[in-house]
């Protein structure tokens, strides 16, 4: 087995858009540069929108662009460049229970994703990830603070893992549903050259010239049922992870990173682990 190393690393400009694959990335105290600062909610209640309602968004890209903006691509669509929002009044939003501050991108932006969707959405924008959103303080310290990501800045799995969990689906009563692929569980990071399961212990791991906090194990949700290539669903790999991996009624895959302070991360970065 190869020294651990990352092998691939990903960048969702848009909350639950296709993943944008990158060699390197700057590591800011709340995710990766450019990761999740940008979000769709429902036109009414302001609330979340992302692949758990709308598995469909799988199908949509978003590309940054110049000063942090997105250039929205569909399939059969013309592209759509979305700039930042100026500063301006900020509304309130929920993503899970929470509420967050946002500017709204625009009636065009609105307009071309509730198209796309065939329902109303709106697009907003996280301005100041240092101050709108900390960490859960379950498991954050003070002055942590993360994007839109779903609970913390990154996620990291590993190959050897999925390895593994790929050879409980061809076990199971649902072999046709596997192999699946890694974009399934929409990792920031991805290790390779690690045993299965190695990732369960680790608590502090340095990726190249950052050193990342291990606060929690990832608990895995509908997404990941999601082909994120099609946008159909089915029931793997809950079914084998409710199976396998299923500890307090939740089904890991995968580990949170908090880093500890800013950096460049490299596909190629070896894993080190630090006592």
């Amino acid at each position: 087995m190869t020294a651990p190393q990352v092998s691939a690393l990903h960048v969702y400009p848009v909350k639950s858009l296709r993943a944008t694959s990158t060699r390197e990335a700057v590591v800011e105290p709340w995710g990766l540069a450019g990761d999740r600062r940008w979000m769709l909610v429902d036109a009414t209640r302001l609330k979340a929108v992302t692949q758990r309602e709308q598995p469909r968004l799988a199908l949509l890209t978003a590309l940054t662009t110049a000063g942090g903006g997105v250039r929205l691509e569909a399939p059969g669509r013309e592209p759509l460049d979305v700039p930042v929002p100026p500063p301006g009044p900020l509304e309130t939003v929920r993503l899970f229970s929470h509420p967050i501050e946002v500017l709204a991108a625009g009636a065009a932006a609105d307009r071309w994703l509730s198209d796309c969707l065939g329902t109303p959405v709106r697009l907003v924008h996280l301005d100041e990830p240092s101050v709108r959103r900390p960490v859960d303080p379950e498991f954050g310290l003070p002055g942590e603070t993360v994007s839109l990501a779903d609970g913390y800045p990154l996620l990291v799995t590993a190959t050897g893992s999925l390895d593994a969990l790929n050879s409980l689906i061809a076990a199971g009563d649902r072999p046709h549903e596997g192999p699946l692929p890694m974009d399934r569980f929409r990792p920031n990071v991805v290790i390779e050259g690690t045993p299965p399961w190695a990732e369960d212990g680790w608590r502090r791991v340095r990726i190249g010239e950052v050193l990342f906090r291990v606060p929690k194990p990832c608990a895995r949700c509908v997404v990941t049922t999601t082909d994120q290539l099609t946008g159909d669903r089915g029931g793997e790999p809950l079914r084998t992870l409710g199976r396998h991996r299923n500890v307090g009624s939740k089904l890991l895959f995968g580990q949170n990173l908090i880093p500890q302070h800013a950096g460049t991360v490299r596909v190629g970065d070896p894993l080190t682990l630090v006592e």
